[in-house]
């Protein structure tokens, strides 16, 4: 039956040869299925039972009487294509048919239309060619003396969604594959602290604020270098995605191998923000950042802030407090001569010493625009503390509570370390080694 040229359908990227990226799969027909015919008969058309679809109403059959004229109708309407396996090798094309051999037609429909269900029609005396034609790509084969109208129209049915659900199934196969790929980088881009010999003992969180992600913009190490100082870091790369994560994960590798050649202070961050300003995409893109090396009898520390939080810290009998953030420094990569001083700060002989960014603080409180801030921040976790819980526990329900007050999850990623030295400084080398080997929680 005539029907008229739609609009020339649109050549998605997967048919130009990439096999890295996968269409999404058709989408339900909206009215009435278009078939395509490719007929070998130059004389005139084949002669073909009108089909029907699911509804009863006739399926509308579009004929080609060459590859060329096939694809020019082979429209974004179409549904089906019927191809008969005995169209001749155009011209110019026998030298590939004899490289590709047999079905090197039904290669090149396969090739022209990803996208589209493709039925294979052969004679009675060829069905061994018509199983090699599915076993190439068709969705089904047909023998041109048993078609009938009922035989046809079930065949075009089945074979659109069977087409539509080998797409579908194709695309979560290898969406489910680079989720998987992505999980295992993420996982191997966390850190593992280097503390072996050191009585401290050592416990971190990190939730990014991309969903499904394992890893955003903020980092963080923890390493101890051969003269037994602890140094502890945690940053945060302005941005959410892959790209800050990425940039995240070369700072805090450029830091640990800064630290462990005997960097530190504002040595250590001026050669930082030299990695940054040669890493970055952007030249608005800067990183705050706060490290803290511990000495070796652990009462006292050195502090230097890059435009980030002043950690918190807390001392039985005393309520949490900030440590000192005046004299801090700017964010890396903001001014391009900065300078950055080292602080003294004391710690005492047992204490609980937190680092964190501002995906912490910046949640909201209730219904209204406040902010939970540093205070509100110290005040939840001196409650916490005062309750006895410590570790994953105190860090796991100050975050858990942070969320709730923002009324759901927070849009900033979320990185919390917390470093504590315990009464006695009393903690086997043994026991540190196994609390290190958990994996921060996710």
């Amino acid at each position: 039956m005539p029907v008229p040229v739609p609009r020339q359908r649109q050549v998605p990227a997967a048919e130009g040869g990439s096999a890295s990226s996968v269409p999404a799969p058709p989408t339900a027909p909206s009215g009435t299925l278009t078939l395509l015919l490719i007929d070998a008969d130059p004389a005139g058309p084949l002669s073909v039972p009108e089909p029907t679809d699911a509804d009863g109403r006739p399926v509308r059959v579009r004929t080609a009487r060459n590859l060329t004229e096939a694809e020019r109708l082979l429209t974004d309407d179409v549904d089906c294509i019927l191809l008969d396996l005995a169209l001749p090798v155009p011209a110019g094309q026998q030298a590939e048919a004899e490289a590709a051999g047999e079905l090197v037609t039904l290669k090149h429909v396969l090739r022209l239309a990803p996208l589209h269900a493709v039925l294979a029609l052969t004679s009675s005396g060829d069905a061994e060619r018509g199983a090699e034609a599915v076993r190439v790509g068709a969705q089904d084969y047909l023998v041109r003396e048993e078609l009938d109208e009922r035989l046809l129209s079930r065949a075009v049915r089945y074979a659109v969604e069977r087409k539509r659900a080998d797409m579908a199934q194709r695309q979560l196969t290898e969406s489910r594959l680079r989720a998987e790929e992505n999980a295992r980088l993420e996982r191997g881009l966390l850190p593992t602290p280097l503390l072996d010999g050191s009585a401290l003992r050592f416990t971190a969180h990190y939730r990014p604020g991309r969903s499904r992600a394992l890893l955003g913009g903020d980092f963080y190490d923890v390493v101890r270098t051969p003269d037994g100082t602890v140094h502890a870091m945690i940053g945060d790369v302005c941005g959410h995605g892959p790209d800050e994560a990425a940039l995240g994960v070369e700072l805090r590798i450029a830091w640990r191998a800064l630290t462990l050649a005997g960097l530190c202070g504002d040595t250590l961050l001026s050669t930082l923000q030299e990695v940054l300003e040669h890493e970055r995409a952007d030249d608005e893109i800067f990183a705050t950042l706060c490290t803290i090396d511990i000495a070796p009898d652990g009462r006292r520390a050195g502090l230097c802030l890059a435009g980030h939080p002043a950690p918190l810290l807390s001392r039985p009998g005393r309520p949490a407090t900030l440590l000192p953030y005046d004299n801090g420094g700017p964010a890396l990569g903001l001014l391009p001569q900065a300078r950055w001083s080292r602080r003294q700060v004391e710690l005492g002989a047992e204490w609980n010493l937190m680092l964190y960014t501002d995906g912490l603080i910046e949640g909201r409180i209730g219904q209204g625009r406040q902010r939970l801030g540093q205070d509100g921040m110290v005040a939840l976790v001196d409650r916490r503390l005062s309750a006895g819980l410590s570790g994953d526990e105190l860090l796991e329900s100050t975050v858990n509570e942070v969320r709730d007050l923002n009324g759901g999850d927070l849009t900033d990623d979320v990185a919390v370390v917390l470093l504590s030295r315990p009464q006695g400084n009393a903690v086997s080398p043994e026991r540190t080694r196994t609390e290190q080997q958990g994996a921060p929680a996710n």
